[in-house]
């Protein structure tokens, strides 16, 4: 059910900031017969949707990992790849390394990698 009373842009705007939730979640959010434009009210009613988590959680930085190069038999081509996660303890992690190798693997076996030998 939605509340009656019409919903100001700038209202929407300030729970979309506060949630990262979209526009049109926040507006359904606040026009909420249980809400009533209640912004904290609207908060949790985002919170009880799952939708202002998962907005959270795609807002996180990446900031540790590592770099690998991958190198043919013949050492004539050369594949670097870098791949990040949130924590150090991730990247430290055998898996984490295993996940690398193979990305490597996989981008060095693609038929255009072995043509660009100018790059």
């Amino acid at each position: 059910k939605r509340f009656s009373n019409v919903i100001s842009a700038a209202l929407v705007k300030e729970l979309r900031e506060k949630s990262g939730a979209g526009m049109m979640d926040c507006k359904k959010a606040l026009q909420d017969e249980s809400v009533q434009g209640d912004m904290e009210k609207a908060l949790d009613w985002l919170r009880s949707k799952g939708i202002a988590r998962a907005t959270s959680q795609a807002t996180r930085n990446a900031s540790e990992g590592v770099i690998a190069i991958y190198t043919s038999n013949n050492n004539q081509n050369i594949t670097m790849a870098e791949v990040n996660s949130e924590t150090d303890f991730v990247s430290r992690n055998d898996d984490f390394h295993l996940f690398l190798h193979n990305v490597l693997q996989t981008i060095h076996q693609l038929p255009n990698n072995n043509n660009n030998n100018n790059n």
